[in-house]
């Protein structure tokens, strides 16, 4: 099974953000709320009371340890976050600068070229690459598209009284090329 992971820095960048106000709201609500649940007063002056307010201190001090244990985790997930937008700008940047070397361009270029002449050797059609438009007025086919990637090329329109052409077929991964529009006078055909 494929995965695909699409990452935009921007998107990234803009999460980041976000985390950074939720972890402010944490950091506020926190710290709000702190006196009041810390410094509970006992109700009366028995044990029973007594006990319950240090009940619910135990609780507010539990509930302080996990609200800064929260904002500890929201800030390293912001950080990582923001480290790995940071990263992946930065390698699709180095990435898109070594793919645009002129160099690498015409070795690219040289060895699609050996391939499709091999190709164009033994079968007539390419094996990457689309096939040529026919010349208008001439009721030519369209070129054939590679046999493994490629468009049929367009078929050249018809003469007065002629059909138009027929579209060159695709590759494996391609359309068909347009047929030609036929000239003036020309008799339809019923497929």
């Amino acid at each position: 099974m494929s995965t695909y992971l699409i990452a935009a820095p921007e998107a990234l960048a803009a999460a980041s953000a976000d985390l950074n106000g939720i972890g402010e709201a944490i950091k506020e609500a926190t710290a709000s709320w702190a006196p009041s649940t810390t410094g509970i007063a006992p109700a009366a002056a028995d044990e029973v009371s007594a006990a319950i307010a240090r009940l619910f201190g135990n609780y507010a001090q539990t509930y302080q340890t996990l609200g800064a244990q929260a904002v500890a985790f929201q800030q390293q997930f912001m950080q990582a976050l923001s480290g790995g937008a940071g990263t992946y700008a930065a390698a699709e940047a180095s990435s898109a600068a070594i793919l645009g070397l002129p160099g690498l361009r015409a070795v690219e270029r040289n060895l699609l070229d050996t391939f499709n002449a091999y190709s164009l050797t033994f079968t007539g059609r390419p094996l990457i690459g689309n096939g040529a438009n026919a010349a208008p007025g001439t009721s030519g086919a369209g070129g054939p598209g590679g046999w493994l990637l490629g468009s049929g090329g367009a078929g050249g329109s018809g003469a007065a009284g002629n059909a138009g052409g027929p579209g060159g077929p695709a590759g494996l991964v391609g359309t068909g090329g347009a047929g030609g529009a036929g000239g003036s006078g020309a008799a339809g055909k019923r497929q």
